[in-house]
């Protein structure tokens, strides 16, 4: 269609004189303010576009939405009959309601990430529930899809806690791994929200070369169990998790937050985009509607692939089997 001429093709030219697809991309974290409850899709996507035409302005060929974008954070309300929350899952996507972002995107040639629920029924009639994301191309082809794993919180309403965080009674956890894509110029993976805690995310995607991990959040501002986790103890944990996971696979990350007070619960900001040394190079400064962007060299991630984490010369996965024989610690037996 005529509108593919407003997207930028970059072009870098090798000593032998061979054309190739650029390993520079200009990439742009979306983040969000919050979404109340009563907050139509519609309302939500024309904010999501706006960021788009931001980060077109900006020069960007990929943008990172949050974890759930399309809604409020709902698995904060309790629900005896799990159907009463299919209101919040997307069956199709794109959707009636989301083709204008796809459409939005494809004109400006500006491939995208975005978590939604997702709602299925299998082939014997199982509806089954997911906390999902996809990746998005420049064409506005969907690329890939990732199933949030690490799924945090519990599955029955518990009134001792300051708020509920029922993940597990609304999700099931992912079935499709941690795969990576080659898309836009390079290796692309997705996680979502606590998944960036865990180092087995990070190293199963380092294993199969990622070069840009992409992560969107919904995160509180304090511990639903109390305790002594201040807001800027969490934050740092949140920018720890992700700065390590980069650095010790060589890649390059962004983390991107959906924020403020949402149905009167705080979330965390904090989105950034962090460099494969680890270092953080965007950050946001609000806990609104607000775009981060850099420049990402996806070529820098080779000096860390090739020296101190050259996995291939240096990794024992002989001395690594507990990692998959047992999900729990077991100290050894006191004397």
């Amino acid at each position: 269609m005529a509108a593919h001429s407003l997207r930028p093709t970059l072009y870098r030219i090798r000593s032998d004189g061979d054309n190739c697809l650029a390993r520079k991309i200009t990439v742009g974290g979306a983040q969000l303010g919050p979404i109340q409850k009563d907050d139509s899709r519609a309302a939500v996507i024309a904010r999501m576009i706006d960021l788009l035409d931001k980060a077109h302005g900006r020069g960007c060929q990929l943008v990172v939405f949050p974890e759930l974008a399309l809604t409020t954070f709902f698995p904060r309300w309790f629900a005896e009959d799990i159907a009463e929350m299919d209101v919040f899952f997307e069956r199709d996507m794109p959707s009636a309601e989301t083709q204008p972002l796809f459409e939005r995107a494809r004109d400006l040639g500006i491939g995208f990430y975005l978590g939604f629920a997702e709602l299925v029924e299998d082939g014997a009639g199982t509806m089954r529930r997911f906390n999902t994301a996809i990746l998005v191309d420049g064409n506005g082809e969907i690329v890939g899809k990732y199933r949030k794993v690490h799924l945090p919180g519990h599955k029955d309403h518990d009134p001792s806690l300051t708020r509920q965080h029922l993940e597990k009674r609304y999700f099931e956890p992912g079935d499709l791994g941690f795969p990576v894509w080659r898309s836009m110029g390079g290796v692309m993976g997705m996680c979502i929200c606590n998944d960036r805690r865990w180092p087995e995310t990070w190293r199963v995607m380092g294993l199969q070369g990622v070069e840009l991990v992409m992560l969107g959040y919904n995160t509180p501002t304090g511990n639903q169990h109390g305790g002594k986790e201040p807001p800027h103890q969490r934050m740092f944990d949140n920018h720890l998790s992700i700065q390590a996971g980069a650095y010790q696979n060589a890649t390059r990350a962004v983390a991107v937050a959906k924020a403020g007070v949402e149905d009167g619960h705080e979330l965390m900001g904090g989105s950034c985009i962090v460099s494969p040394q680890g270092e953080i190079v965007a950050l946001a400064s609000t806990v609104g509607d607000e775009l981060i962007v850099a420049d990402c060299d996806l070529d820098l991630c080779t000096f860390g692939k090739s020296t101190i984490f050259n996995f291939a010369a240096h990794r024992r996965p002989e001395h690594y089997t507990v990692i998959t024989e047992r999900a729990g610690a077991e100290p050894p037996p006191e004397e």
